[in-house]
């Protein structure tokens, strides 16, 4: 049962191979490709520069603190490392010089060691009280310059530029704070656009790459149904027959939708998850190295418990499937036979069978929750302790003025958007999973190169116009010393012999087994022969392009397949007829008066495999569809067998007025259709045991005047 479920290859996790050839459907979409990335590219560059503005808006304006340097105090006498710091805080951005004062804004730029920070206070250098600098003009409205003017001994001023005390700031009025903090409002009300502008393109981009990404996916999974189908339909009639209808359309449905998956969910998934990890720890080092270093540390127990979830995933999953899979077949089976176990009372004994595999599923179901269960928690534990361990080690900078307190904010908000994509990463290991495996699956269905090879050059001249015998071009069939076997080993045509001449109606009949259709199969090439030669009008049907072969030889097999759509189509079958035409090749087998007692006449639309006619109806369509095809040859391989009397009766007067001037063989059990034949062959053990006429095979009572007997004596 795994064999035909194909249990053992879903449980693939990882394949380069498979992988690598997946992205190579993106080659003819590089446009769209490209697009995708820039679009996550800008969407995640955009939600890293919200915290990053966040942290600019807290430190340079809600809490804009500034350390002061006393620049009169002579730094000669100070250490070297001193000095060099001191000269980094002279170059620092956003620092204003007032007088003899220097004032540098505490953020993620002042970095001193706790030595520098003691040997600058005892020498008078660094200022114990933090205070607060800010460029100031004029205005005709209340503002910096009038609080200053109102309150000059609070301040130091120069060149528009003054500071003043925290301690000093904390006492003016509510209106005298507003105007000194004008210019900070400000820059908050242009952040706060920012952001709103950057969430907008955020969306934007977002939206766009969602929209790229399902284009291509839906593209592509087009792309490969598509090559599936052509490379499935010219496959030989030996590759379907070892490959169950239901296997094949699963790949080219629940398959090729798993890879539409990896495209649209998995591989935009994985790419925008690393990209914000990456991104985020990137942004913690230039907001902070020596925090980002703690944060560096709990990473490798968090990858390994990601590794163990990937591990046990896989392991799950494997059961899951196997498990649902077990159930799905034991389902199809037991509703297909329910009456079977209705009749013998079986019920009872299906549902425990049900109940066992039921429940083995559930454990499985289970067993894939437990290990979600408990990596999501794990992983959002860790994520809580290093937070904690930010917070923890974030406050203390900041108490000791080597961080501000909006980048460890900014912090915080890093670390979640870190964590994330870990958990969505391993949630997304599920459908990798399923893509590696129906990728695998097909590949190999893509690979496999079994198509009767289609090299001939030779072309055939014929008169395809109208359904008249006189508009025909009979060919000769000839079989040469003819050998073939479906299993290597066991041959059915042993060496068969004959030849049909242009015009003739051959007749052939035999035991079950004897090779009749067989001769159908290999005529039309849906099989390749293992020895001798097989001839249209003296040309190997090897050396005739398939097209033009099967074009002039039409078969009307005895179980009938009809396409849906209506009746006029599955005549015309893709020929360009008009209704005219349509109409005469059914008044040739006798259909045209069913068919326009059907409720919309010839464009009647059949149900799936013509349901709604019956199996007489769609034997005559079948008829039909050959005369409009208009063949040279035509073989019908117990073409009657569906048909009542009556029925047939019509037929045969059709089929003598169409047959005429056309090579025909035809296959039947029935020999009361093959009376009139021009020559009958007998097959037996694969070769011909005897052949002639009617009559003269009645005279010779050999294996023709027995099958006759069996069938009229009985």
């Amino acid at each position: 049962m795994s064999d035909y479920f194909e249990i053992d290859d879903i449980t693939k996790s990882y394949d380069s191979v498979i992988f690598t050839r997946l992205l190579s459907y993106l080659k003819p979409y590089r446009l769209l490709t490209a697009l995708i990335i820039v679009a996550l590219l800008a969407s995640t560059v955009g939600e890293l520069l919200i915290p990053v503005l966040q942290q600019r808006v807290i430190d340079n304006a809600i809490l804009a603190r500034f350390i002061a340097f006393s620049c009169e105090k002579n730094e000669s006498d100070l250490s070297q490392e001193a000095k060099s710091a001191m000269a980094d805080f002279k170059n620092a951005k956003n620092a204003i010089q007032i007088d003899s004062m220097l004032f540098v804004l505490q953020n993620q730029n002042t970095k001193m060691r706790s030595n520098v920070e003691k040997e600058l206070k005892e020498a008078g250098v660094l200022q114990p009280d933090p205070w607060y600098a800010f460029h100031y003009t004029a205005s005709s409205s209340y503002s910096a310059a009038d609080v200053i003017q109102d309150r000059k001994a609070l301040f130091i001023t120069e060149n528009n530029k003054a500071a003043i005390r925290e301690k000093d700031f904390a006492s003016l009025s509510i209106r005298e704070k507003a105007a000194v903090r004008a210019g900070d409002i400000s820059f908050i009300i242009r952040t706060a656009f920012i952001v709103l502008a950057l969430l907008i393109l955020v969306f934007a981009f977002t939206f766009i790459q969602i929209w790229s990404t399902t284009l291509v996916g839906q593209r592509i999974m087009k792309d490969i149904r598509m090559a599936l189908f052509k490379k499935t339909a010219a496959q030989s009639s030996a590759f379907l027959s070892r490959h169950p209808v239901g296997r094949i359309v699963t790949r080219l449905t629940g398959d090729v939708e798993t890879i539409n998956q990896f495209f649209t969910e998995a591989l935009s998934a994985f790419l925008k998850d690393f990209s914000i990890m990456i991104g985020s720890l990137i942004t913690l080092f230039l907001l902070s190295a020596k925090l980002a270093l703690f944060v560096i540390a709990l990473i490798p127990p968090v990858m390994a418990i990601t590794a163990w979830a990937r591990v046990k995933a896989r392991d799950a999953f494997r059961k899951q499937r196997t498990a649902s899979s077990l159930v799905t077949a034991y389902l199809s089976e037991r509703l297909s036979g329910v009456q079977v176990a209705q009749l013998f009372a079986a019920e009872k004994k299906s549902g425990r069978e049900l109940a066992e595999r039921n429940n083995e599923l559930l454990r499985a179901n289970l067993g894939e929750m437990y290990v979600y269960a408990t990596f999501r928690p794990v992983v959002e534990w860790f994520s809580v302790v290093t937070t904690a361990v930010v917070i923890v080690m974030g406050g203390v900078f900041v108490l000791n003025l080597s961080l501000s307190l909006g980048v460890l904010i900014a912090f915080i908000s890093l670390v979640g958007m870190f964590y994330n994509p870990i958990t969505d990463i391993a949630e997304k290991f599920t459908l990798l999973q399923s893509a590696m495996a129906g990728g695998e699956r097909v590949f190999k269905l893509l690979d496999t190169d079994e198509a009767i090879p289609d090299t001939g050059t030779h072309h055939i001249t014929r008169v395809k116009e109208g359904v008249s015998a006189d508009n025909v071009a009979a060919a000769s069939v000839t079989f040469e010393n003819v050998r073939f076997s479906y299993k290597q080993g066991e041959d059915v045509l042993k060496g068969l012999t004959f030849t049909v001449h242009p015009g003739e109606m051959v007749a052939i009949v035999g035991y079950t087994g004897a090779g009749k259709t067989t001769i159908t199969n290999l005529l039309t090439r849906l099989w390749d022969i293992d020895g001798g030669a097989i001839l249209l009008d003296g040309v190997p049907v090897k050396d005739i392009p398939l097209d033009e072969l099967r074009s002039c030889v039409s078969p009307v097999l005895q179980d009938v397949f009809l396409f849906s759509g209506t009746v006029a189509d599955n005549i015309r079958l893709g020929l360009a007829m008009s209704d005219d035409e349509v109409r005469e090749a059914a008044r040739a087998v006798c259909a045209d008066a069913f068919i326009r007692a059907l409720p919309d006449g010839y464009n009647t639309a059949l149900s799936e495999g013509a349901a709604n006619i019956s199996s007489g109806q769609r034997q005559l369509i079948s008829f039909a569809r050959v005369i409009a095809h208009n063949p040279s040859v035509v073989v019908l391989d117990e073409a009657t067998s569906s048909i009542d009397t009556e029925t047939e009766r019509a037929i045969q007067a059709g089929m003598a007025r169409t047959l005429a001037g056309r090579t025909s063989i035809v296959i039947a059990h029935r020999l009361s259709t093959i009376r009139h034949a021009d020559r009958i062959l007998v097959l037996s053990n694969g070769c011909i045991a005897e052949q002639g006429a009617h009559d003269d095979l009645i005279k010779k009572n050999g294996v023709y005047a027995q099958l006759y007997k069996l069938q009229y004596t009985a």
